[in-house]
């Protein structure tokens, strides 16, 4: 599943969410601190892990 990570506004704290694709356009998830709804989604990078063939 996709990690996202956040910026909470009213406790200003950052952190980072594991969410499926599903809940993420949902738009449902809070701050696990205080709960609150005023996130800001945070650029990140990323990488992908494929499997080689020998």
């Amino acid at each position: 599943m996709p990690t996202y990570e956040f910026y909470c506004e009213k406790c200003k704290k950052a952190y980072e969410l594991v969410l499926t694709v599903a809940e993420y356009d949902k738009k449902k998830y809070r701050c696990p601190k205080c709960k609150s709804t005023k996130l800001t989604q945070q650029i990140t990078a990323f990488t992908a892990i494929t499997s080689s063939k020998s």
